[in-house]
């Protein structure tokens, strides 16, 4: 029997949860009650943690996936129980960390993989880099996912395209990897069956476009108006959406396709969107 403890169980650990096979058994948790209803709706052993004693949950763990996020005070799994993880570190045959393209920081558009040397330039970046790093001093079966700009099931942009409130920010040259989040629970399924301690993994699709084309392509495949085009400099964003044009480069997946036999689902964001607008709810 395998049991997976997934801290910050959320999107993409849920994602993983459903294409598990049968005889694995779920521990998830979350910081509100209300998700850990839901989560148990999903027949997930759900708990609401920090504030529980999850002792029990690591002792009968044989997998561990991190998806919770850091912050300024460092990752939130680690602040709490590092030592009582450090102390199983031979019990677990598997550890995933969720983290983001976002570590490599800015490289004007260029392509980089998996030997870029990690240099975020945002704060968000910083914190992920840190706790990159932290996680890789408890010398684990460790292996670090860096996800590019996630989509799926409810989280895309055909709702804000039919709200009216969809932009096309303008910025020469800007690209954005992303990806499918079903695409990202292949992924981290393929490194549970083959597990490489150490490694870390590239997630996102072939092709890094620009912004306002996936906009424009969501908007034609609604039938509605094309946003209008807003020039970066006269666009009004939240320090988050900022950071995120602060940095521009192109993702290679290459690694988890040699290595992982991964064949992507949703191979570019054209893909992706026609599947979720199939969807039930898109």
């Amino acid at each position: 029997m395998k049991t997976l403890l997934s801290f910050g169980h959320g999107f993409s650990a849920r994602a993983l949860t459903r294409i598990l096979p049968d005889d694995w058994t779920v521990i998830g948790t979350t910081r509100s009650a209300d998700k850990a209803d839901a989560l148990t709706a999903e027949g997930i052993e759900a708990r609401v943690w920090p504030g529980t004693d999850i002792t029990a949950d690591l002792d009968r763990a044989t997998h561990l996936l991190i998806s919770a996020g850091p912050n300024a005070d460092g990752d939130p799994v680690l602040n709490e129980i590092k030592s009582e993880i450090a102390a199983r570190r031979d019990q677990f045959e598997w550890v995933g960390y969720l983290s983001t393209t976002g570590t490599y920081g800015d490289h004007g558009g260029a392509w980089i993989d998996e030997s870029t040397p990690v240099k975020p330039s945002t704060e968000r970046g910083e914190w992920r880099a840190r706790a990159e790093a932290e996680w890789q001093s408890l010398d684990l079966r460790l292996h670090i996912f860096r996800l590019a700009g996630i989509y799926g099931p409810g989280r895309g942009p055909f709702a804000k395209v039919r709200s009216g409130k969809a932009r096309r920010i303008i910025k020469e040259g800007q690209v954005f990897s992303r990806t499918h989040v079903d695409d990202i629970a292949q992924v981290l399924l393929a490194s549970i069956n083959k597990p490489n301690p150490g490694a870390a993994y590239n997630v996102c699709d072939d092709e890094p476009a620009p912004p306002q084309d996936v906009i424009e392509f969501a908007a034609n495949l609604l039938g509605l108006p094309v946003p209008p085009a807003i020039p970066i400099e006269d666009a009004p964003m939240t320090p988050m959406a900022a950071s995120f044009y602060a940095e521009n480069k192109r993702v290679r997946n290459d690694r988890i396709k040699d290595e992982l036999g991964v064949k992507l689902l949703y191979p570019d964001y054209r893909t992706g969107l026609r599947a979720l607008l199939a969807q039930s709810g898109e």
